[in-house]
């Protein structure tokens, strides 16, 4: 899910209209899904976070990765989106809610990781919305931010062209994880697939 900053109504709208069809305009994404979910490194018994899951395309991975033991949550904001996820059967997978990532009803350090497949560029204020995700994950848990193509090849599939300030370009968003209380561990940004594997660090940034 990527695009340029923007209101929560607009997110919305844009995914409500899309979301009977999602699966469908990307039918051979589960493999990298599953590629990237295995990259985080989660154990059986764990808690993770698939924050903004859309149709749940990360959840069967994430349930196979913690086992039954652990604990599996998806939050996204549109209904629809959820609701597609459930027309699917994740919801036998993982606890669905309609939330808003950047405010997560979850309480301090509760969790082990988070999964988040193209969020960022939707978050209105993409510092604070990161460092809402790290204020739910323990000290030392991980952080996931991907999509199955790189930034280059969305751009191409979008009619854009990316510009320096990209907020997913590896010079802006390292710092931009590093004042949200993550540490970047690796960076790739291939046609294949754009992933960001991050830790919890230190406690984030005040906001200025």
């Amino acid at each position: 899910m990527d695009s340029d900053h923007s209101d929560h109504s607009h997110v919305r709208e844009f995914f409500a209209a899309r979301a009977d069809g999602w699966d469908a305009r990307f039918p051979d994404d589960g493999p990298a899904y599953a590629s990237a979910v295995a990259e985080l490194g989660l154990r059986p018994g764990e808690k993770v976070l698939d924050a903004g899951c859309g149709t749940g395309r990360a959840i069967p991975p994430l349930r196979e990765a913690v086992g039954p033991g652990g604990t599996v949550l998806g939050v996204d904001l549109t209904p629809e989106m959820l609701r597609a996820a459930a027309r699917a059967g994740t919801h036998r997978h993982a606890l669905l809610a309609v939330a808003d990532a950047a405010r997560l009803p979850f309480r301090d350090a509760a969790l082990d990781a988070v999964f988040a497949a193209g969020l960022v560029s939707h978050l209105p204020d993409p510092r604070a919305g990161l460092r809402e995700l790290a204020r739910v994950v323990r000290p030392g848990g991980r952080l996931a931010l991907f999509h199955p193509i790189g930034r280059a090849a969305l751009a191409t599939r979008q009619e854009r062209r990316l510009t320096p300030d990209d907020l997913r370009a590896e010079p802006n968003l390292r710092p931009l994880l590093e004042s949200s209380g993550w540490r970047m561990l690796s960076y790739t940004d291939t046609d294949a697939r754009f992933l960001v594997l991050g830790a919890r660090g230190a406690d984030p940034a005040p906001p200025p």
